[in-house]
């Protein structure tokens, strides 16, 4: 689906024109279809099928309202810290369906989680597996855990969210596995019920998923040869989308690559997509503020900045960025379109042919991943607005802060 598409010269999102989001709660303002979200996790559920539970990797955007939308749906989730786990109660996500993920579980949170109840802890080192037993054992629990392997397969992404290399801070050599298992299945406050492995984000060639995939299968006979019973195989998420001209996967054909590794094995399966369900589903509304040409370079600068998406600045991403209102008169000019904070690295697009103005409207697209979630306060700017498309109303998932709101807990 397109939820965002031009009519008679106006960008539309759903059935709304992008002015009318802008002209009711002003720029930068993050916006998201509700259709497009829930089309997404539709096309993969039903590819995936009812043997696979399907989990919303909360770090993409955590927006309450989105993980309530999720959850009516009858998503899991995938989460990395205490912080998320409150996220999902307070949407009135299923905390029987939550994958906790990540290499720094403190004991607050792993006490926390246990005490939700949570589906599984995907245990990432033999020091995590010992803490996860002293909490457990403090509080009179029996832990459900999975170890997180590490398959060193090059899955060829960006370095930066690149997770299953042999270099990479995340989960256990996998050769390293069998031997962990059998220490955590001697462990009585350790119930041992799967194996998890995530190789990186923005996947777009599914081999690497496959030869992660067929590790894991590996690794299953191996336990159960041993004695092990595995109840679900977690084979995370990472499915990229289109940014500029990529061909991502289609739901159909990821379902295929699990399934030709993992066909014939009984535990259940569980993914963990997050960039695939929310980020073409968003936009970033920015309004230019000047047409700066330095002589030998020309800006548009505009009101968002780094601290709203930072994905250019840090890894060199590439965002489409659209007149919101198209057909102006002016020819486009090569420009870089950058933001007010004080930094070179605070772009948003660099080299852009762009025919724009002060005043004008512009969307950055593909913005519904890692865009308010990794946002921050830098240079003092309030975070933007959060709105939801639905059919032809929208309406505020987040309002914009207030410098009282950043002020608030600071004291001279």
């Amino acid at each position: 689906m397109t939820a965002f598409a031009y009519r008679g010269g106006q960008l539309y999102g759903e059935d709304v024109p992008l002015e009318a989001v802008a002209a009711a709660l002003g720029t930068p303002t993050y916006v998201y279809s509700r259709a497009a979200m829930e089309q997404q996790y539709q096309a993969f559920a039903a590819a995936l099928g009812a043997e696979t539970q399907v989990c919303y990797a909360v770090k993409a955007n955590p927006n309450l309202g989105i993980l309530r939308l999720f959850a009516a749906l009858g998503a899991g989730f995938d989460i990395v810290s205490g912080g998320e786990l409150e996220r999902v109660r307070r949407a009135g996500g299923d905390l029987r369906k939550v994958v906790f993920s990540g290499v720094g579980k403190s004991h607050a949170e792993i006490a926390a989680a246990l005490e939700a109840g949570v589906f599984c802890l995907n245990v990432e080192s033999p020091a995590e597996l010992h803490r996860v037993a002293e909490v457990a054992g403090h509080l009179g629990r029996q832990a459900p855990i999975a170890l997180r392997v590490n398959p060193d397969v090059d899955p060829g992404t960006h370095r930066y969210i690149a997770t299953g290399l042999a270099e990479s801070k995340f989960g256990i050599p996998i050769a390293a596995a069998p031997e962990l298992y059998a220490q955590a299945a001697r462990l009585p406050q350790i119930a041992v019920r799967g194996i998890a492995c995530h190789i990186g984000s923005q996947l777009l060639d599914l081999a690497p998923l496959g030869a992660a995939a067929e590790r894991v299968a590996a690794l299953y006979h191996r336990l159960h040869d041993m004695g092990i019973p595995i109840q679900h195989l977690d084979l995370g998420g990472g499915v990229g989308i289109r940014y500029r001209d990529e061909s991502p996967p289609t739901p159909a054909a990821y379902a295929e690559v699990l399934q030709r590794a993992l066909a014939g094995i009984p535990a259940r399966r569980v993914v963990e997509l997050g960039r695939a369900l929310v980020g073409n589903a968003g936009v970033l509304l920015t309004r230019v503020e000047y047409i700066k040409d330095n002589g030998s370079k020309t800006f548009c600068v505009v009101d968002a900045a780094m601290n709203d998406l930072l994905r250019p600045a840090l890894y060199g991403a590439w965002h489409e960025i659209l007149p919101v209102r198209a057909g102006r008169a002016s020819p486009a000019l090569t420009m870089d379109v950058v933001g007010p904070v004080c930094e070179s690295g605070d772009f948003l697009a660099k080299d852009r042919p762009l025919a724009a103005a002060a005043g004008d409207l512009l969307a950055v697209m593909g913005a519904g991943a890692y865009g308010f979630a990794m946002s921050s306060n830098y240079n003092t700017r309030p975070r933007p607005a959060e709105v939801l498309l639905d059919g032809a109303g929208f309406r505020l998932l987040r309002r914009r802060e207030t410098l009282d709101d950043l002020l608030s807990l600071e004291e001279v």
